[in-house]
């Protein structure tokens, strides 16, 4: 990818934001990615599912022969119809769960409901994430702004966890989506980047827990990546040059992300992987 494909026209949509709109189209995988049966027989629950990196891991798991299920955000149908078909072209299942994991009792239902339709559940991903950029000062989050990004990242975290352990057994694997925020936080998204912190506490302390259940705990920690959220989320002057202060001067792309959680997810490459957080921030250090 040359620097000048990585150029965004200045863009703005309202949360939680879609796909269509976006210029470019991010890509997912959808004409690149390769599966070699790393998760054949598995089945995996990805929040936030529908589009970004949650559509790219749906792909790249279908691919890998898994069953997969996304929750989404209702208003996101569209989103989590188009990525419903990526994977059925790949041959594999996908049940749609629409819910809002703010709320305990959806969160909750929303594994149960995906447990119950997939028969069982092997793999799961907490990728579902709110942030909010369009502000100036720490003076400017409103309790209303920390209900919706701590419910959201990391309450959910914790419901849809805890309804998931019902469900996996040894040698399943769970993945938490952090951030370069925790490492680097913008001053403007104070509130988002505590919680993409503590999702690595959580990631490295569950991994202590689980790991005599023979369950794998690991994290992701996206850079810069070109999702509905920035568009949704970022001043609009912010998104053209969305990705340039990486080391390697650009954006990434969902797809660049995806072989992340498939290495993850397959016991036959990360056996012996628990308790890490893996950096894709296009060479942004994470430590």
């Amino acid at each position: 990818m040359s620097e000048s494909d990585e150029q965004f026209p200045a863009q703005q949509q309202q949360p939680p934001g879609l796909t269509e709109p976006m210029t470019p189209a991010p890509d997912h995988g959808e004409s690149s990615y390769q599966g070699s049966g790393l998760l054949s027989g598995r089945k995996a629950l990805i929040t936030g599912g529908d589009s970004g990196i949650g559509r790219a891991v749906a792909i790249a798991f279908a691919r890998e022969d898994a069953d997969v299920a996304i929750v989404y955000l209702p208003e996101e149908k569209p989103d989590a119809d188009e990525t419903a078909e990526w994977v059925e072209r790949a041959g594999r299942r996908c049940v749609l769960v629409p819910a809002d994991l703010r709320d305990e009792d959806e969160a909750r239902q929303a594994v149960r409901t995906a447990a119950t339709e997939l028969g069982g559940l092997d793999i799961l991903v907490n990728n579902a994430g709110f942030q909010w950029a369009r502000r100036e000062s720490m003076a400017d989050i409103t309790t209303e702004d920390l209900d919706r990004t701590f419910k959201t990242n990391l309450y959910a975290l914790f419901w849809v966890t805890q309804e998931a352990l019902e469900h996996l057994r040894e040698g399943s694997s769970i993945i938490n989506v952090s951030s370069i925020q925790a490492y680097q936080p913008s001053e403007s998204l104070l509130d988002y980047a505590s919680t993409k912190a503590a999702i690595n506490n959580v990631t490295v302390n569950l991994g202590g827990e689980l790991g005599p259940r023979g369950i794998r705990v690991n994290a992701v920690a996206p850079g810069p990546i070109w999702t509905p959220l920035q568009p949704a989320t970022q001043p609009e002057e912010k998104v053209s040059s969305f990705g340039s202060d990486t080391p390697l001067g650009r954006a990434g792309q969902p797809a660049e992300v995806a072989p992340a959680f498939v290495f993850l997810a397959a016991d036959s490459t990360a056996s012996y992987v628990s308790g890490t957080v893996l950096g894709v921030t296009g060479g942004k250090p994470v430590f």
